[in-house]
């Protein structure tokens, strides 16, 4: 077990350009969840969509930030450049914050949060793999523990400002999504003035990333990885539905931030220890316990109705985020070349992505359908055919990275 000593020691050794990607990503959070804490009961509420709408918005806006990302990934293998390309992702998601207090109708909505998920896309892929090209190998699952850690802090004020924001502004949602304009482009400058890139050999570049030999030489323990991703994605959907369920358990609308707040102070205060812990011990082990929490948080939102329930559950959401997202950023990092490692992020996200789209649409249409138990049933028993099936495959994922 990681003792807070060794914690320490592993923090004072992550390079300053991990901690600069950190805060970037935490500045750039606290923007998108000050808006994406709202948006879910704004489009229901103020707009009149349906939640099957709000599913699909959702799984449409990630799985739209996914498939950029193999492109851009790739594009940062063949250029080199990898802190471009995640400076105009971050640009382009800047820039894209003001329409979303200026939109009239969902339609609006719908393009903005398309756009935006674009810059996620564009920043996601290079963005990961410069933080495997600054850290050292035997830091790895703490570096990326780190930035997830840092990231998910942004997750949790942002919320906190919405409902500080919504009371004080006496429930103005465009008054908030105008605010949340400002800590954008603050992490835009921030890429752009505090993150060097190291640079990259040239004679390691391949022609075309995207090419089938480039996949082949990605490996077959990469693509295991992918595949442990892929149906690992499947047991869960978008955070919007934890929203929706704090609000049909009778949460008011000021307070329904407070979700994603509770959750992502369980994964900002997870991640970056079960990181530290990557690096040390059996690394399936650690993903298997992520889908546990899962499974246990999908029973006690589905059976138990109330605010304990609801608040029970989202704590076990947030640590099972913490036990698996940083980690699988980590394996794909040991797995794939370095001189792919763009391409390798760009493959995971591109192929979670889709999968996240496919489970944000049925998650919307049972709850439509068949109400609320049934989505969280269904996540339920998929994360145990996920487990199951992690068990079977062996050990070739369980190794810490040994460069």
């Amino acid at each position: 077990m990681t003792t807070p000593t060794e914690s320490n020691h592993s923090l004072s050794r992550i390079p300053s350009g991990v901690w600069a990607l950190g805060f970037v990503s935490l500045l750039m959070d606290v923007s998108s969840e000050m808006i994406h804490a709202l948006l879910p009961v704004y489009l229901v509420t103020v707009l009149g969509a349906s939640t099957l709408t709000v599913g699909f918005i959702e799984g449409i806006a990630e799985a739209t930030a996914s498939i950029t990302k193999i492109f851009s990934g790739a594009l940062s293998d063949w250029l080199g450049k990898r802190k471009l390309l995640a400076a105009i992702g971050y640009g382009l998601a800047a820039f894209t914050k003001p329409v979303f207090p200026l939109a009239p109708t969902v339609d609006w909505l719908v393009a903005a949060r398309f756009i935006d998920r674009i810059g996620k896309g564009i920043r996601g892929a290079p963005r990961d793999a410069l933080v495997a090209d600054i850290a050292p190998a035997e830091l790895r699952g703490a570096s990326f523990g780190l930035r997830q850690s840092l990231d998910t802090v942004g997750a949790f004020v942002g919320p906190l400002l919405a409902i500080a924001l919504m009371w004080w502004s006496a429930d103005n949602f465009k008054a908030v999504f105008w605010l949340a304009v400002v800590p954008a482009f603050l992490s835009l400058a921030l890429i752009l003035l505090a993150v060097q890139e190291p640079k990259h050999r040239a004679e390691g570049r391949m022609k075309n990333p995207l090419s089938f030999a480039a996949a082949r030489s990605l490996g077959s323990v990469y693509w295991r990885v992918v595949a442990v991703g892929v149906v690992f994605t499947l047991a869960r959907f978008s955070e919007a539905f934890l929203i929706l369920r704090a609000q049909n358990v009778g949460l008011s609308v000021t307070w329904i931030p407070a979700v994603l707040v509770l959750m992502n102070v369980a994964y900002a205060l997870s991640a970056y220890p079960v990181g530290v812990l990557s690096d040390r011990i059996d690394r399936k082990a650690l993903l298997a316990l992520g889908l546990l929490l899962l499974a246990i948080s999908d029973l006690s939102m589905a059976l138990i109705p109330n605010l304990a329930g609801l608040a029970f559950g989202v704590v076990l959401w947030g640590l099972h985020m913490g036990f698996t997202q940083g980690l699988f950023a980590t394996l794909v990092a040991d797995t794939a070349p370095p001189a792919l490692r763009g391409t390798a992020y760009g493959y995971f996200n591109l192929l979670t992505g889709v999968t996240m789209l496919i489970a944000s649409i049925m998650a919307g249409a049972l709850w439509d359908a068949y109400g609320p138990v049934s989505t969280f049933l269904a996540s339920f028993a998929l994360a145990l055919l996920t487990l199951a099936g992690l068990m079977s495959i062996g050990d070739v994922i369980s190794r810490p990275a040994n460069e």
